[in-house]
């Protein structure tokens, strides 16, 4: 059994009890995020191609800081529309760090999308990938000394299919995905005893309130279950000051109260920021974590999508900057 070398006492306890309070760990596939509202293409394919331009975005998240071994994510995506507004593809890569266990995941995602009414669209979507898994035995300590994994490698390769639908209009969203549905009969002994997959489901939906002609209130959900886990509740809350500046709150039912903000750099580039603070016991022992996203709209030096979205060419396509699927 390993035993990571800390340097206090207090944080053997800590790392114990991310491990059984943690909705992640290696169990599911998707890290966790505070800006999901940032990264809907991350977990469901059905959203790419939902946008008016192209668009990159990058994401880095330091989770609870101070504890060795905790979670490092980093997540770069892309996101195509096709111009006959009703194909999109995709590019997700994730880098997930927990502890010696290192998972990378690729995977390309299709989307269809149909016209439902006038002003909404439904998007369907599918990806196929895999993640590659690598375990370092090098890094930590072992209790049985008869146990000598030192130099020891593990690495191996296992294939990821989801889908999930999208359904949206110029002031709403409603999405559900399942990330993976290859979760049993794939892997062996060896990949199993540390990767226990089973399946996920996931629902968000977001709303878009105009408060006035310079400020919109633009709250949102995303509701994830796994088999054999709590259901984890994400609640946020976000004000859009002038089309430019983002600010708002997000709680993770008994988990973290988060502040997020975020700024809209140029037509071009949004940046956004949040910071968790853990109300379970997990948060006496760190310094809670940190998220910083890029998002890069290739395509949208010129002037902004008109605000009553008059433009025929439009229609179903709600402008990014007001998109509830951004805030």
């Amino acid at each position: 059994m390993m035993d990571y070398n800390l340097k206090k006492s207090s944080y053997t306890v800590a790392f114990l009890l991310f491990s059984l309070l943690s909705f992640q760990a290696f169990s599911q596939k998707e890290p966790q995020y505070t800006q999901y509202m940032y990264n809907i293409g991350s977990f469901n394919p059905a959203y790419v191609g939902t946008v008016e331009t192209p668009e990159l975005s990058g994401l880095y998240r330091a989770q609870w800081i101070d504890i060795p071994g905790a979670p490092r994510t980093f997540r770069f995506g892309a996101n195509l529309p096709f111009k006959n507004e009703k194909v999109g593809i995709g590019l997700n890569i994730i880098s997930d760090q927990l502890g010696p266990v290192s998972q990378t995941y690729a995977d390309i995602s299709y989307s269809y999308q149909v016209m439902v009414t006038d002003e909404t669209k439904l998007s369907f979507g599918i990806d196929a990938g895999g993640s590659f898994l690598n375990v370092d035995f090098t890094k930590g300590t072992f209790e049985n000394p008869g146990e000598d994994l030192n130099g020891e490698m593990l690495s191996k390769f296992y294939p990821t299919v989801g889908a999930g639908a999208f359904l949206y209009s110029d002031n709403w969203y409603l999405g559900a995905s399942v990330p993976n549905f290859l979760t049993e009969g794939v892997y062996n002994d060896e990949v199993a005893s540390i990767v226990e997959d089973k399946l996920q489901f996931n629902l968000i939906g977001g709303y878009v309130f105009d408060l006035s002609d310079n400020l919109k209130f633009k709250p949102a959900f995303l509701i994830n279950t796994l088999k054999g886990s709590p259901v984890n509740v994400n609640l946020s809350s976000n004000f859009l000051i002038s089309d430019v500046f983002t600010a708002g709150v997000s709680y993770r039912i008994e988990n973290a109260f988060s502040g997020l903000a975020g700024l809209q750099v140029s037509n071009s580039l949004f940046v956004g920021y949040s910071y968790d603070y853990n109300t379970n016991l997990l948060g006496e022992f760190n310094n809670g974590s940190h998220e910083i996203i890029l998002k890069f709209y290739l395509g949208r030096e010129g002037a902004k999508s008109t605000k009553d979205g008059n433009d025929k060419n439009a229609k179903g396509k709600p402008k990014q900057i007001d998109s509830p699927r951004f805030f």
